[in-house]
């Protein structure tokens, strides 16, 4: 991850954390750290604050009858996880998110899970409209301490050239 600092007075500094769009590689892989381990409140609580009344998330008597035998982390509150993982990595400068493709599920996550994540770069280019921006995707993993692999998705993210974020522009 770039660290860059910006002298904003005498013996003063501002931290500006993110990549710019010349500081991603195809096939570089980040590593997002620190990991995550959700509790049972972070999944009762985002399941309810998102109105998905699904026993499956929070009743622990009717997840005794299904093949789990205990409730599942919402897959929505494990994709915000991952996704804010990612931030400082990939998208701390970004403009705008452009698409969220290909999102998979492939294993459970329970409460006490420890979850990582890593984003590859698939590709990165220069916008044909915007000449002081371009466009990276990526694929990101999250994975649980152990290894499984229970998300994966691509994301494009519209990222500014050096000298052109916004917080290269005006002083905030």
């Amino acid at each position: 991850m770039t660290v860059d600092r910006k002298q904003v007075g005498p013996n003063r500094y501002r931290e500006s954390f993110g990549r710019y769009l010349e500081d991603f590689k195809a096939g570089d892989v980040y590593e997002h750290r620190p990991g995550r381990t959700i509790s049972e409140a972070d999944n009762t609580w985002f399941t309810l604050l998102t109105m998905n009344k699904h026993p499956l998330h929070f009743d622990a008597a009717y997840c005794a009858r299904t093949e789990f035998e205990r409730p599942l982390v919402n897959s929505c509150l494990t994709l915000a996880i991952v996704a804010g993982m990612s931030v400082s990595d990939v998208s701390q400068k970004a403009i705008a998110n452009l698409g969220w493709d290909k999102v998979r599920l492939t294993a459970p996550v329970f409460a006490g899970d420890t979850i990582y994540a890593e984003s590859e770069v698939l590709e990165v280019r220069e916008s044909k409209s915007r000449p002081t921006q371009g466009v990276v995707t990526v694929r990101t993993t999250g994975k649980k301490a152990d290894g499984t692999v229970f998300m994966t998705y691509e994301r494009s993210v519209l990222i500014p050239k050096r000298g052109h974020a916004a917080d290269d522009l005006a002083d905030y």
